[in-house]
């Protein structure tokens, strides 16, 4: 099994993310995640798709994604020339005598504390899977009351790929 991430670009209509999101299930591809948003021309919205399966698999997934109407562009963003990011919200309970040290460790991360209450913090991290997944996992010895992760973003280092419509 391997991972792949996809970027596609299509039309701004409705309905397209539930079409290619369809497409995913009705033929049992496993959607790992997926973001979407309008880009800088507001005719079309980027979306990016990470996915798994074999070598077999992950080329059909490419090719049917590619025949779909409102679908402009498919790419795959490879890791080493691509970047990718994602954000993390964290809600961790943390009494004030438990908040230094969740603070600490988002300090470490470069994360950003953006909400304090009696009783929890809300921390923000942005990064790469790794680097999320990571900090999650120092924060074993807190509760973790609530976790939201929007899944990748990416885009192609360098201007030579740069599809323009």
């Amino acid at each position: 099994m391997h991972k792949k991430v996809f970027q596609l670009l299509v039309d701004n209509t409705s309905g397209v993310l539930s079409r290619i999101s369809g497409l995913f299930s009705r033929r049992g591809y496993n959607i790992e995640s997926i973001t979407a948003g309008v880009t800088a021309d507001p005719r079309f919205t980027r979306i990016t798709i990470v996915t798994s399966g074999d070598d077999e698999i992950l080329d059909q997934i490419e090719k049917q994604v590619s025949k779909l109407v409102d679908v402009r562009d498919v790419k795959e963003l490879k890791p080493d020339s691509s970047v990718y990011r994602e954000l993390a919200l964290i809600k961790v309970k943390a009494g004030s005598d438990q908040r230094q040290g969740v603070i600490s460790i988002a300090d470490i991360f470069r994360a950003k504390i953006i909400d304090v209450a009696s009783d929890s913090l809300i921390v923000e991290l942005t990064g790469n899977q790794d680097k999320i997944d990571a900090f999650i996992n120092l924060l074993d010895g807190y509760e973790i009351l609530e976790l939201a992760r929007t899944g990748i973003a990416g885009l192609g280092r360098g201007s030579e790929n740069v599809t323009y419509l």
